[in-house]
């Protein structure tokens, strides 16, 4: 590990159908539960839907440790601005803490960068504080957009 905290021996990469095996299995990790079909849906759209493929893959000594799902949008309720959607970011328990998951997102907003994509957006869970910290970290900050959602039971 570098002195700032990043692991040196992590290759970045693009993710792949073998990946999702991996993927499941650190999303159960944080989640307690196994989303196969979710994230093999989430995949294959990422990998076949995507005009611009952005979704990361963090590999140490041949394994996959983490991961970034995510699309590139052109633009959403009527407002025409290209903007990065970052879906997903796992980071395997054992890697945590070593720098994996900013590794990814340093990698993504690279790319993105080069796309002249200027921002990424995401949604957290309000009490997900460990997620809300990591991303701070990265630069996030709270968007000038409000979601709304309304229950459409009874």
């Amino acid at each position: 590990m570098d002195i700032d905290g990043t692991a040196t021996d992590t290759r970045i990469r693009t993710l792949k159908r073998g990946d999702l095996d991996r993927i499941v299995t650190m999303d159960a990790q944080h989640t307690g539960r196994r989303r196969q079909a979710w994230f093999e849906a989430r995949l294959s759209r990422a990998l076949d839907d995507s005009a611009v493929r952005v979704s990361l893959a963090a590999e140490v000594d041949g394994t996959l440790v983490g991961a970034v799902l995510g699309e590139v949008q052109y633009g959403e309720y009527g407002v025409a601005a290209p903007v990065a959607v970052l879906d997903t970011i796992l980071v395997d328990r054992a890697f945590s803490g070593q720098g994996v998951g900013a590794t990814l997102v340093e990698h993504l907003a690279r790319n993105l960068r080069a796309l002249n994509i200027e921002r990424i957006r995401t949604e957290v869970a309000w009490d997900q504080q460990h997620l809300l910290t990591f991303l701070a970290h990265q630069g996030f900050s709270p968007a000038q957009r409000l979601v709304l959602e309304r229950s459409i039971e009874g």
